[in-house]
């Protein structure tokens, strides 16, 4: 009762603060005002409460579909809205998962929050924190204009603010950015497993389609952040979503959760072909390293067919990367080898390297692009505080959509010579007599006759022994009206099938013998 009776006093008095709060921010903000909306909706298409309370039993009452609390900044018109602090946002953290009616229930959820977070910091520092201004300004109005949009993924079992500061940076930025919590499938909360992270994937793609809702949102120019397990669901997301245009890693778990990714078979370097910043935390000893993270099976490191940056920080340690909730919290006597103006020196740093990023890939920005090729030495950085480490794209992916889109680009008569660069690279890379027949009839179907030759030429150059290749290549002849091709076609697919009655029917409407 008395905790209780602390917070509701730090929330009402944040005029008394007697400390300052243990983040300074770096950066001024961008030209653009911030404005903050909060939205509770439920995802229908998904369940989170079962139909009895796993802990006490009883029956459940109302929504039992998946809640998405979702955060929205934006750029906003100048001087509308209210002032927000961050024990507002502090206070969203205890309706994370549960959105009560009843105000007395409300306000006792985000005071229990509150307090959780305050619980090891001294008074002064708690209102200190608590009543520390940020730039978003709730429900203002938006501006006009249309702009890029950010998903911002939380790390494990994290609120959706928990990096609002960075949010509401590249909002001002001009940028969209929403988010939701890191909640798991069910009341148990998120699991280190590969049910959990694909949930949160799931909560990505619900908040994609929700940005599409929303007129300032420019969904053609889309990224996806992510902090430590958010990190990993972001990688998965652009691994299934070709909407997905540029990835922000924050120390993200794709580097950390090699058996997570082996087990879900789709989240492979080869389909993840977008742009990626990769923010490290310093590295950690040999010694501390776990047995599953070496070289070998580093994502990062198989990484061929993405422009990749790795930025090192040396001041930070995974847990910096949360500045909302991490650093802004952070006990006097929890700091390591640096102190806390040098980490807000290194998170304005990390805000320099994601906007910079996200202005070069999202908006084509030359300025952008051009500072991140930069060695870190001349970037203005303070020196040894950050490393940076690029490779490039080495050429299209080793996947059927990519080898067609390189075929629109030069031409489908080179379907060969490029089938066989790419094997070169990629020994894997192979497509089936059923892929190829498929692809070339889909062509045929569609009018696309000479490019439908070119795929069942490649068919038949793979696959010489099949002799429902050749009759494929036949019909795409004859519709052609190559009669010669066709002919040689259909008596090449019988030679290896007498049986093929197709082929005999076809021989004598094109006026030939078998």
């Amino acid at each position: 009762m008395r905790r209780f009776l602390l917070t509701i006093a730090l929330l009402i008095a944040p005029s008394m603060a007697s400390a300052q709060s243990n983040f300074t921010r770096i950066n001024p903000p961008g030209p653009h005002p911030v404005g903050l909306r909060v939205v509770e909706q439920y995802d229908l298409s998904r369940s989170y409460r079962g139909a009895a309370d796993p802990y006490t039993g009883k029956a459940t009452i109302g929504e039992r579909a998946r809640p998405i609390q979702t955060l929205i900044w934006y750029p906003a018109e100048k001087g509308t809205g209210r002032a927000t602090n961050v024990g507002d946002y502090l206070r969203l953290g205890g309706t994370s998962d549960n959105f009560p009616a009843n105000p007395a229930e409300r306000a006792r959820l985000e005071t229990g929050f509150i307090d959780s977070r305050v619980s090891a910091l001294p008074t002064d520092r708690s209102r200190a924190e608590l009543a520390a201004p940020m730039l978003a300004r709730r429900d203002a109005a938006a501006s006009s204009g249309k702009f890029p949009v950010i998903i911002y993924a939380p790390s494990y079992r994290a609120p959706a603010f928990e990096n609002a500061d960075l949010c509401e940076y590249l909002a001002s930025q001009g940028y969209i950015v929403i988010a939701s919590p890191s909640t798991g499938q069910t009341l148990d909360g998120m699991k280190d497993d590969l049910e959990g992270v694909e949930t949160q994937v799931g909560d990505v793609e619900y908040l994609i389609g929700y940005a599409h809702s929303l007129p300032q949102a420019d969904t053609d120019h889309l990224a996806v952040m992510g902090y430590s397990w958010g990190g990993l669901a972001n990688v998965m997301a652009a691994a299934k979503d070709s909407r997905i245009t540029a990835l922000v890693s924050l120390d993200g778990s794709v580097r950390s959760y090699p058996d997570v990714i082996e087990q879900s078979r789709f989240l492979t370097p080869d389909r993840v072909t977008v742009p990626m910043l990769y923010v490290a935390a310093t590295p950690r000893q040999l010694e501390d390293l776990p047995a599953d993270m070496n070289q070998d099976r580093s994502f990062l490191n198989k990484m061929k067919y993405a422009d990749l940056y790795r930025v090192t920080l040396a001041p930070y340690v995974h847990s910096n990367f949360s500045v909302t909730l991490g650093q802004r919290f952070r006990a006097d006597s929890d700091y390591g080898n640096y102190d806390k103006d040098e980490l807000s020196v290194a998170n304005g740093w990390l805000e320099t390297y994601v906007r910079h990023f996200l202005d070069g890939y999202l908006k084509g920005d030359g300025a952008g692009r051009a500072f991140l090729d930069r060695p870190a030495a001349q970037t203005g950085a303070p020196a040894h505080l950050l490393t940076v480490y690029k490779t490039t794209a080495q050429g299209i992916a080793p996947t059927r959509a990519a080898f067609a889109a390189e075929l629109a680009r030069t031409g489908f008569e080179q379907a060969s010579a490029i089938y066989q660069a790419l094997q070169k690279r990629e020994p894997g890379f192979a497509l089936s007599d059923g892929e190829l027949t498929a692809w070339g009839y889909r062509l045929l179907g569609d009018g696309e006759v000479r490019s439908s030759i070119a795929i069942l030429r490649l068919n038949v150059e793979l696959h010489p022994d099949s002799w429902n290749a050749f009759d494929s290549l036949g019909e795409a002849y004859a519709k052609d009206g190559k009669k010669a091709l066709a002919t040689a076609a259909y008596r090449k697919s019988l030679d290896l099938n007498p049986g093929n009655r197709n082929a005999l029917e076809q021989l004598s409407r094109l006026g030939a013998r078998p």
